[in-house]
């Protein structure tokens, strides 16, 4: 028996099976002078064409299993293919050097793709390397005539081993069964993380060798709560995984009926447990779930999905149709998030050494005040059809969040007089995204200017430790259970408590099971997740009192220095 550990837990649950291992084909090719220049090109015309075709038919199957936000990565794969620059690289190289088209096609995309790489300042662009490696995958195997493996052959309970997955491998994927992930490479941001998550499988990613020390058929558990991987597990190990796999399909059961009953503790204090969503679609999922409302709408993916800035009345229709859906249930819109590593097609942003430190967020709306405008105004409008908070991301300091304040107040006034109607936008909140050191340490007196904050935990949690979080070499810094953290959290909530302002919680840690009990008993007014998520921690809430997780978060505190230790005693305390 042998346990490896140091891998990155994604997705949890347990999962126990033999080691269904993703091997590659062989794509390397006779590297030799073209003979026929003019079959070459059409070589590589005709894999394009069947590229193109296969992604398409991916997508056509994911979409019962992937949202839209997932699925986009089909239409960026399908755009680089049909980019007249990629095609014509190839084409000239083809064309000019007389060299087969697996040699172009070779060229060309390990340009793209270390282009891409050597972006270490933009986890965004660094993952478009990834995109470029597998788009390279499906040309050659077309070109080669060796078929890529395929996931959904398996047709027995397995563990997927891999060196990495890429969304398309995911995408056809067998949930049934497939009972669990394990690759070498990725982190907890990427395209598989979040699919796998949505997916609902056991995966740990960034687990070094795992190729190496596994053969197919071979036992294998996957513990995504312990972040650990048991080869040739004995008996009495393999039957105590199963119990706590039991256990936990048996609590995802109890779960699902918690859905629609409230997110009261033992001792009687009420939380909102909140979805996050990027689009319409999503909206419909928080609703079946029973979440209590959207605690974060990624407005910026409405401009992601766009080949052009949405305009108003583009946008008011996507703010009303998702008010709407919640029929009644509150909706916290963030205001356009891009920069760091999310970029417009059609809208250029500056080069620069650091984005994660640069022109992003807040900070380009104020810039460019007639975007911003358009989307305040779009949002007050929709008002009309449900309460509806504003919020707006990567405040750094009081002057931003008075700034941004102001717009909304014209943009208000002006619609007033439009529509003659003197109490549009009256029940909007304003509210901020808790992301930044400095808004951290100011929580009190930015706490005065607004009717909310939301936590970002995945930006705070970067700025804080200064460590990029779409990093794998630096991934070890991301300890949202590290007490320093946990003191800054308590810092904000206590702050904002102080002048009557509510506290969220919209980053990655409000789903998470051992955080839960700490943010209750730091007094966190409302959690946003995952919208799978939402059913398990109103389920979690009800388990708990908040005098115990109170005295919980002081023992955290004083007794412990190091993020490992405090995960310990809080999964100690959990059972």
């Amino acid at each position: 028996m042998l346990t490896k550990e140091k891998g990155i837990a994604v997705s949890e649950g347990i999962g126990i099976a033999k080691v269904y291992k993703l091997t590659e084909p062989d794509l390397s090719f006779d590297d030799v002078p073209a003979e026929d220049v003019a079959n070459e090109l059409q070589r590589l015309d005709d894999a394009l064409q069947k590229a193109t075709q296969e992604l398409d038919q991916m997508k056509a199957t994911a979409e019962n299993n992937l949202d839209k936000e997932e699925l986009a990565i089909f239409d960026a794969h399908r755009m680089m293919l049909s980019d007249p620059e990629f095609q014509s690289q190839m084409t000239d190289e083809i064309t000019n050097q007389k060299v087969v088209a697996e040699r172009a096609v070779s060229d060309v995309t390990s340009q793209f793709e270390a282009t891409f790489t050597a972006m270490t300042d933009n986890p965004y662009m660094q993952e478009r390397a990834n995109d470029v490696k597998d788009i390279a995958r499906h040309l050659l195997s077309w070109l080669e005539g060796k078929p890529l493996p395929n996931i959904d052959e398996i047709n027995e309970p397995s563990v997927v081993v891999a060196k990495e997955l890429s969304p398309s491998d995911l995408s056809h994927l067998n949930k049934k069964m497939v009972r669990g992930i394990v690759t070498e490479k990725g982190g907890k941001t990427s395209h598989v993380a979040i699919m796998a998550r949505n997916l609902e499988i056991p995966t740990i990613l960034g687990m070094a060798s795992i190729t190496d020390d596994t053969s197919s058929r071979q036992n294998i558990i996957v513990d995504a709560f312990g972040n650990k991987v048991i080869l040739d597990p004995d008996s009495n190990t393999r039957q105590l995984y199963q119990q706590q796999s039991t256990n936990y399909l048996e609590s995802k059961a109890s779960w699902r009926e918690a859905k629609g009953l409230p997110a009261v503790s033992k001792d009687g204090t009420t939380f909102s447990v909140n979805a996050n969503i990027g689009n319409v679609d999503d909206s419909k999922l928080a609703a079946t779930q029973g979440a209590d409302g959207v605690g974060l709408f990624r407005s910026e993916f409405l401009y992601m999905g766009s080949d052009h800035l949405p305009t108003e009345d583009e946008q008011f229709e996507a703010y009303r149709s998702v008010l709407k859906t919640m029929d009644g249930k509150p909706v916290t819109v963030r205001t356009l998030d891009i920069g760091g590593d999310k970029s417009l097609s059609y809208f250029d942003l500056p080069t620069e050494a650091n984005p994660f430190l640069g022109d992003r967020a807040i900070r380009i709306s104020l810039q460019h005040p007639e975007i911003f405008r358009t989307q305040l105004r779009a949002l007050i409008r929709a008002s009309a059809y449900g309460p509806l908070a504003i919020m707006f991301p990567m405040i750094s300091t009081l002057d931003e969040l008075q700034r941004a304040k102001k717009v909304f107040y014209e943009c208000r006034d002006q619609l007033r007089k439009e529509y003659a109607d003197p109490h549009l936008g009256d029940d909007v909140k304003l509210g901020l995204m808790i992301e930044i050191p400095s808004a951290a340490l100011n929580a009190d007196k930015l706490a005065q200017e607004a009717d909310f904050f939301s936590i970002g935990t995945n930006d705070l949690l970067q700025y804080l430790f200064a460590a990029d979080r779409g990093n794998e070499s630096v991934s070890y810094l991301y300890q949202p259970f590290n007490p320093v953290f946990l003191q800054l959290v308590k810092t904000i909530i206590e702050g904002a408590h102080r002048h009557g302002t509510k506290v969220a919680m919209c980053g990655e840690m409000a789903g998470e099971r051992l955080a839960l009990p700490l943010l209750m008993g730091m007094g966190l007014d409302e959690l946003s997740m995952t919208a799978t998520s939402v059913p398990r921690v109103k389920s979690m809430v009800r388990k708990y009192k908040v005098a115990d997780c109170r005295k919980l978060v002081k023992d955290v505190l004083t007794k412990y220095s190091r993020d490992s230790e405090v995960q310990k005693y809080v999964d100690g305390w959990l059972k």
